[in-house]
């Protein structure tokens, strides 16, 4: 038995037991996965997966008992690869960060600068996607850490930390009609098309559940997951804007050159959190600690050594 044999079989449950895909992923041939599925079968005497002719068609009882063994083991491997590259060259290696565009482009850049002076030799990779897929990444390895406001902490095999709160704001042409209310509400910007981000993204969910609870319907004419964007086609009077604290913060003189105006809205909707997540049970760098702790800083090595090393309870 070996870790490539082990590998086909943890990736043909996450490809939904597609071999073609799962011979893309580990770039060899689908009878080559095949035979390495049968052998770790035949050297374990039972079948892990469950076949319609010769396709997977999902996990035995068996199966679903030694799959998460493999991902152990699997898990394991890495951090024992990891550890050995820490030992060998704490200050050299690459960081692998999936997040949003919103944190890529608002939050992370003074984070990365810090880093960046602190440890030259480490590359950063930064992937940006929506939250389910920064999860998936952290999840098979693919990414170090995942950064996002929405969906993190809904993985067990995630463990998550609280970074910063946040909160949404209006935005609007300077001589919107919404700028001589004293105090704005949900049904004032119902009144309105509205442009916002797209579902699952920025704590998009918090500005439906306000709109819903308050029984109220809403037009929004446009979404996406650009926050100058959003802004741009405010500012082309499409809409009114509904975009993070952030973006207004880090793009002031940019909002002022197309004419716009903020309107708070922490009233309106509920607070966001930011969180950073890594996988349960995974080795870290020294330097991955280091980056953590300057996007969190409230959060000691310590905390995050023992949050990971906790095991979660089904």
């Amino acid at each position: 038995m070996n870790f490539q044999q082990l590998r086909s079989i943890r990736e043909a449950c996450r490809c939904g037991y597609n071999l073609t895909e799962v011979a893309n992923v580990l770039f060899t041939s689908q009878p080559g996965v095949s035979r390495q599925i049968r052998e770790v079968e035949e050297e374990l005497g039972v079948d892990i997966f469950e076949r319609n002719g010769k396709r997977l068609t999902g996990l035995t009882e068996p199966g679903k008992g030694i799959l998460p063994i493999i991902e152990r083991l699997l898990l394991e491997a890495e951090n024992l690869r990891q550890a050995g590259n820490d030992y060998s060259d704490q200050a050299r290696g690459t960081l692998a960060i999936a997040t949003t565009h919103t944190q890529a482009r608002y939050v992370l850049p003074k984070v990365v600068q810090q880093f960046r002076h602190a440890f030259p030799e480490v590359r950063i990779a930064l992937q940006q996607s929506a939250p389910e897929h920064i999860a998936e990444w952290v999840l098979s390895g693919k990414a170090d850490i995942g950064i996002a406001t929405e969906g993190l902490s809904q993985f067990k095999d995630l463990v998550s930390f609280p970074c910063y709160e946040w909160n949404h704001v209006v935005v609007v042409p300077e001589d919107h009609p919404l700028l001589s209310i004293e105090e704005l509400s949900l049904a004032d910007l119902a009144k309105y098309p509205l442009i916002t981000y797209d579902v699952g993204f920025t704590g998009r969910g918090h500005i439906d559940e306000a709109f819903r609870q308050a029984g109220l319907r809403t037009d929004i004419v446009l979404t996406a997951m650009d926050s100058d964007v959003i802004q741009q086609y405010v500012a082309l009077g499409l809409g009114v804007g509904l975009v993070a604290s952030m973006a207004i913060e880090s793009s002031a003189d940019n909002q002022r050159s197309k004419g716009l105006r903020t309107l708070s809205a922490s009233h309106l909707f509920r607070t966001n959190v930011t969180r950073l997540a890594v996988r349960r049970g995974a080795y870290l760098r020294a330097y991955t600690y280091d980056f953590i702790q300057k996007f969190a800083p409230s959060l000691s090595r310590e905390d995050i050594r023992k949050a990971i090393a906790e095991v979660e309870l089904a």
